[in-house]
């Protein structure tokens, strides 16, 4: 019969006196990836290879670090690149609605809207103090004196000529009017010209009609000259401005000679302004303040708009930067990844210019990278689609969500797209990596490079210097008590615990983090200076606490016998079958009665857990793996005839999982040959259809979650738990569980086969099978045997009767 496990089997323990440290003060803190070499190395090729579509993803379960690890890891790298351009949107003189991007040497765009706002401050002082002085006030005179003396002229000489033909020019609002004279000199009444002879009459008609066409002449020469003297102001004006800017403009010409875009911007910046000249001039300015309080508003901002044109909108400045960005998105909606163009309200409705256009993560990471966290990502609408046409196109849009879709009309900007040269790094559950990878046929040639991160690392001397380094850093960096040998012996078996393995080490960080922070606490509040195994111990025990309402709730069921759970004696066709209960944030193993029962019949085995739709697929396989085991074992030479029905008693919710399956057989075997069963054991394991234990999941928890209810009703030292020897590497046990065993108050066996737990569960030999075929009398596979073929013989006398009374 098979031995239960020693104690040294049960656990692990850490040995550190290898390693010179009384406290992690003393250790040296790192910022390393712990125990992720895979990661590590998928890491470093996808940052340091070129290519289209060797952006990153990096999988991995919530909780082991791999946000902060990949964060801290892209930043050492990208702290040892050349710092990336500067990207401004400036005004398109040519085009408003389609705003230019241009580029800049870092920190150059910053300085570029700097030297333009100073430039236009300095053009409209300058030009303020020369329209206000004497000289371009002579100079204006004599323009419109040289003008006024030309205009004079040319009515004087029309004067001239229509006194002689005997008119007289007369100014109206109207215009110039012409009417006869009388030889007094006085204007002719109507009357007076009707009085006339007709031949007189008819001669001062023609006159008229002559002098007419010499008025639209003169008027024309008027206008002529009106439009000169315009035109010598405008020219004057422009001269004025060239000779005023063109010095300040040749001078950042040549500060930013290296920069061919804006030489040719600031020349048109230099256009611009010399063709708007008028909006710099106080005189408009006096114009206006005699206008309506609307025609005011609407001209202030007619000068905003025209001085607004000349600033520069830095959307991205690397001037204080070191190294490339590495931009870190926690909300990826559409226009946090790819900017927006703001709007403001003026007059009663939305107006927009190219100062408005606001940059988004993918402008600011161009150059660098951009790390997204894969769920957030397709949580927002548009926002996964946007991102694989900018990374194929290689070049980010701004444009409105209506737009994007179809639906906006209204006239806006549409800026020039931004050359988009950046790294995606994607941090999520290796689920969305294989579902995408399946079913987005862009996603692989996207993203062609994979990092995978562990759940556990080697437990070896390596590993373990490095959990020191990483316990030593976190301290540091959030400030908490130094952790003493003891309470590091025990985070890491914490550690070893979480991963479910003697050989293995836990990288859920987030996890441990919370112990150690929790320990810090209780430290702090026993006034320790360092924080001990027994801190550890109660951060740990306080966790479970506040997490183990309902387990408690349960054991109370069991211990006032309101969940039929035998712990003592034994059962014909019924024993103890464990399972693991998960709450989110804990586990715990829950006892359950399994019983059977057996009869002849062709239905074979019935689990009723299917029947009424609480069975799940895995543990319906376990169920039917149950009937190719008795196929083999027992019937090679007879056909199986068996009608047995199995539960989970007082079970009320879904059952899935094929750890039950080797109690589930236990009890059949127990029924078919009626031999008791020891409820003061409990078992747990899968099994295969040659009778070969399984290992299965969550073996702490259910091995703890007997004990309590055992310890509950008092240890005997006959009760234990049957366990899958493929196991037993992944035990981790509490220590009141290793107490008990170590006062042999409590047993764990390991098995390999189901004949090795029948013989401990019963008390009995399983039997082997002799030479001639059978099995050893007074064992259990030989009363099975016996049970099945006498199951087999009454069903085929009760077919052979059946045919004879139908005869």
């Amino acid at each position: 019969m098979i031995k239960p496990l020693k104690l040294d089997q049960l656990t692990k323990s850490f040995d550190l006196s290898n390693y010179d440290f009384k406290t992690t003060q003393d250790l040296e803190p790192s910022d390393a990836i712990i125990g992720q070499e895979r990661a590590v190395s998928s890491l470093d090729f996808g940052l340091h290879v070129d290519g289209t579509g060797f952006n990153l993803y990096v999988a991995g379960q919530p909780g082991i670090g791999k946000m902060s690890a990949v964060v801290a890891f892209v930043k050492q790298r990208a702290a040892k690149q050349s710092t990336p351009l500067d990207w401004c949107y400036l005004y398109n003189f040519e085009d408003p609605y389609h705003p230019t991007i241009r580029s800049l040497p870092p920190g150059k765009a910053r300085e570029l809207e700097k030297d333009m706002d100073n430039l236009i401050e300095q053009i409209h002082e300058k030009l303020t103090r020369v329209f206000e002085s004497d000289d371009y006030a002579e100079r204006q005179n004599r323009i419109t004196r040289d003008i006024k003396t030309e205009q004079e002229s040319i009515y004087e000489q029309f004067n001239r000529n229509a006194e002689e033909a005997g008119f007289a020019v007369k100014h109206t609002p109207m215009g110039m009017m012409l009417s006869p004279k009388k030889e007094t000199g006085e204007p002719m009444q109507e009357k007076e010209f009707n009085e006339l002879p007709e031949d007189k009459q008819q001669e001062l008609v023609q006159k008229r009609r002559e002098l007419e066409q010499d008025l639209e002449k003169v008027s024309k020469d008027i206008r002529k000259a009106e439009r000169s003297s315009q035109e010598k102001l405008r020219e004057l004006d422009k001269q004025i401005a060239m000779n005023v800017i063109g010095g300040m403009i040749d001078d950042l010409i040549d500060k930013y000679k290296q920069t061919e875009p804006v030489i040719d911007y600031l020349k048109q910046v230099q256009e611009d302004i010399a063709e708007h000249i008028d909006m710099f001039k106080p005189s408009q300015q006096q114009k206006m303040s005699e206008q309506s309080p609307q025609a005011q508003v609407q001209f202030q901002m007619l000068k905003e708009q025209t001085f607004k044109k000349y600033s520069v909108n830095v959307l991205v400045d690397n001037g204080k930067d070191n190294g490339v960005p590495v931009i870190v998105e926690r909300n990826p909606s559409y226009h946090n990844l790819f900017g927006r163009i703001e709007k403001e309200i003026q007059m009663g409705g939305y107006s927009t210019d190219f100062t408005m256009i606001r940059p988004g993560s993918l402008h600011r990471a161009n150059g660098g990278y951009l790390i997204l966290q894969m769920e957030d990502v397709l949580k927002n609408f548009l926002s996964w689609e946007s991102l694989k046409r900018a990374l194929t196109s290689r070049e980010i849009q701004i444009e409105e969500v209506g737009e994007r879709l179809g639906f906006l009309s209204t006239k806006t900007l549409r800026p020039e797209a931004m050359p988009l040269e950046v790294k995606v790094i994607l941090v999520g559950r290796p689920i969305y990596y294989y579902l995408l990878h399946q079913y987005d046929e862009e996603f692989a040639e996207l993203f062609k490079v994979k990092a995978d991160f562990d759940t556990v690392m080697n437990r070896d001397d390596a590993h373990i210097k490095a959990f020191l380094s990483f316990v030593a850093r976190f301290c540091q960096k959030e400030n908490l008590r130094c952790l003493a040998r003891d309470g590091v012996v025990r985070l890491l078996e914490h550690a070893s615990r979480l991963a479910e393995d003697q050989e293995k080490i836990s990288t859920h960080f987030g996890a441990l983090a919370d112990i150690l922070r929790e320990s810090h606490f209780w430290a702090d509040k026993d006034k320790s200076k360092t924080v001990k195994a027994k801190h550890v111990q109660k951060a740990i025990d306080e966790k479970i606490y506040r997490s183990s309402m309902v387990q408690e709730k349960l054991q109370k069921m069991a211990e006032r016998e309101t969940l039929l759970i035998d712990t003592k004696g034994s059962v014909v066709s019924q024993v103890n079958g464990l399972s693991v209960m998960d709450m989110g944030d804990y586990r715990f193993g829950k006892p359950t009665r399994i019983t059977v029962t057996v009869g002849p019949g062709r239905d074979g085995i019935m689990d009723i857990e299917r029947e009424v739709k609480l069975g799940g697929p895995l543990h319906s396989k376990g169920v039917l793996i149950l009937g190719g085991y008795l196929a083999k074992k027992y019937a090679q030479n007879l056909p199986l005839t068996l009608s047995a029905r199995l539960v989970f008693e007082q079970s009320y919710s879904g059952v899935d999982g094929d750890s039950a399956s080797s109690a589930e057989l236990y009890a059949m075997l127990s029924a078919l040959s009626e031999t008791p069963l020891a409820q003061g054991i409990a078992v747990t394991g899968s099994v295969n259809q040659k009778g070969e234990v399984q290992a299965i999941g969550g073996v702490n928890e259910k091995i703890e979650g007997f004990f309590d209810l055992c310890k509950s009703r008092g240890l005997t030292g006959d009760q234990g738990v049957i366990i899958p020897a493929a196991n037993v590497k992944n035990l981790m046990l509490k220590t009141q569980v290793l107490d008990a065993v170590k006062k042999k108050k409590f047993k764990i066996w390991a098995v390999t086969t189901i004949d090795e737990g029948l013989e401990i569960l019963t008390g009995k030999p399983s039997g082997e099978r002799q030479p001639d075929g059978s099995f050893k009398k007074d064992t259990i596979n030989a009363a099975v045997e016996k049970q099945l073929l006498l199951f087999t013989e009454n069903w085929q006398k009760l077919n052979s009767d059946n045919k004879h009374k139908l005869n």
